[in-house]
């Protein structure tokens, strides 16, 4: 195993990590621009483990990036709101991510943030920006369940930042498989602040928002299809959500 694979799974290795990243990231998300929180309160009954959070994707690392700080702001019993990030001393660390590992190996910044809990995962549709088709590797898929054991995971269904994109089935074998708590995050408007990476502005002033949902009430009996089609519905991503609001005609312009 190597070092960064080792250190991310320590929590006293992972907390420093967290408070260097808020702290620098912190002015983009919440001086630099607004946030708009909704549904902390779902957050405060969940256990310790077994809560699998799905949510739409922005930008690379933007949105992970503003879960952490919500999650240690919530820690510190701030409800929909961050506030002054005191909360950075003593950072949420029960957190794990899912990651295409392409993308996580793909500058030093990026390898940092690995140790701040990414599980790495290779895309069965897409490597070195070429399409490819390519079996789930079952070890990618032992990660996910080995942390939603003992912690919180936060996974990305897309598998993409474009939006509307269809979701995939791995997301919902691993609810089949694990039965954990599934709570639906809605995203908006990272696409508008950040370039894709999610580091870089594209325009100061706009309204980050985060919208977490009443965990879904799922039959782990049914087919991955039907577990799916529930999931991007809770997300928002589906069909039936596609030509509801003005984001996929300005993002599609934004490509």
């Amino acid at each position: 195993m190597k070092i960064a694979e080792k250190l991310k799974h320590i929590k006293l290795i992972r907390a420093p990590v967290y408070a260097i990243i808020g702290l620098f990231t912190y002015p983009m998300i919440a001086i630099m621009n607004r946030i708009k929180i909704e549904g902390t309160e779902y957050l405060h009954r969940l256990p310790s483990s077994n809560v699998l959070f799905v949510s739409n994707h922005q930008t690379y690392f933007a949105d992970v990036i503003m879960f952490v700080h919500i999650f240690c702001a919530v820690k510190w019993r701030k409800k929909n709101k961050l506030g002054i990030p005191y909360y950075l001393l003593n950072p949420f660390t029960n957190i794990y991510f899912v990651a295409a590992e392409e993308t996580m190996n793909g500058s030093w910044m990026s390898r940092f943030f690995k140790i701040a809990g990414a599980l790495t995962v290779k895309r069965t549709w897409r490597a070195e920006g070429k399409e490819v088709k390519r079996e789930r590797d079952e070890s990618d898929t032992q990660k996910i369940d080995e942390a939603l054991r003992k912690s919180w995971v936060i996974t990305f269904p897309q598998g993409t930042t474009k939006p509307f994109a269809p979701g995939r089935k791995g997301t919902a074998y691993i609810i089949k498989n694990n039965q954990p708590i599934v709570v639906p995050v809605v995203i908006n408007g990272f696409w508008r602040a950040f370039n894709k990476q999610g580091l870089k502005f594209k325009k100061t002033g706009s309204v980050l928002s985060v919208r977490f949902k009443e965990p879904l009430e799922l039959d782990y009996s049914q087919p991955v299809d039907i577990i799916l089609e529930q999931v991007m519905d809770a997300i928002e991503q589906s069909k039936k959500f596609m030509m509801k609001g003005r984001h996929h005609l300005m993002s599609a312009m934004d490509k």
